[in-house]
């Protein structure tokens, strides 16, 4: 026997042993929340600069900003270069009988090129004219169905200073004309916006290139705004 060893007494016969300690099993259930009534404190609660309580709530709870607090930058806004201030600005669109007048225009067109095309088929009995006139056809059919969405973008908007004007369909263009750059303001009308109650009102400024037109109209319209047009070119001329 060692002598670090400190010997055990025996038990005596017939003498009950000690009764065994009882072992409770840990608490089954959700942890308790440090800071709650029984929790055990957390590594970090007590400390200088750690305030006591349950830990904040992540991610923060969907509702209105506090009072208070900076504003949060919204979504972009889905106007385009295009299609400016699309809130202030009121779009008058043009008449849409301009269709048919642009529609006669092509048909003239194709009539001529169709016959030309079918006389030297005729004549020749060539196979490429026949294809040339297909094409044709098909060629006028795209025509005329971009001329439908066509006249449909055109617009115009009048503001203080200057005047809008937005049309084309695959090239879409965008024009701002202020109204002191306008030298004068004229309103024509062919054989066929005259047969269909129709004008255009041109714009011509100090620069050739940024010249405006307006097709499209009613008489009654093309002459109120070119008469707006021309008063305002004088006062905004006047001012300069």
């Amino acid at each position: 026997m060692s002598p670090a060893e400190s010997p055990r007494p025996p038990s005596a016969a017939g003498q009950p042993s000690p009764p065994a300690t009882e072992q409770t099993a840990p608490p089954t259930g959700p942890p308790l929340v440090s800071g709650a009534p029984g929790a055990t404190p957390g590594p970090f609660e007590g400390r200088p600069g750690v305030p006591a309580g349950p830990p904040p709530a992540w991610p923060p709870p969907a509702g209105p900003p506090p009072a208070g607090s900076p504003p949060q930058a919204g979504p972009p806004s889905s106007a385009g270069p295009l299609e400016p201030w699309p809130q202030t600005v009121r779009w008058q669109p043009i008449s849409r009988d301009l269709i048919w007048v642009e529609l006669l225009r092509l048909g003239a067109v194709l009539v001529v090129v169709v016959l030309g095309v079918a006389i030297g088929w005729a004549l020749s009995g060539h196979w490429l004219f026949g294809l040339g006139l297909a094409v044709v056809l098909l060629a006028g059919a795209v025509r005329a169905v971009s001329i439908v969405r066509a006249v449909r973008a055109w617009g115009y908007a009048e503001r203080e200073d200057d005047l809008l004007v937005r049309h084309g369909l695959l090239v879409r263009r965008l024009s701002i004309v202020p109204y002191a750059r306008m030298q004068f303001v004229d309103v024509s009308a062919g054989p066929l916006e005259r047969a269909f109650d129709l004008a255009t009102v041109q714009l011509h400024t100090a620069a050739a290139a940024s010249d405006a037109r307006v097709p499209g109209l009613r008489p009654a319209e093309a002459s109120r705004l070119r008469d707006r047009l021309t008063a305002l070119g004088e006062d905004r001329a006047e001012g300069l």
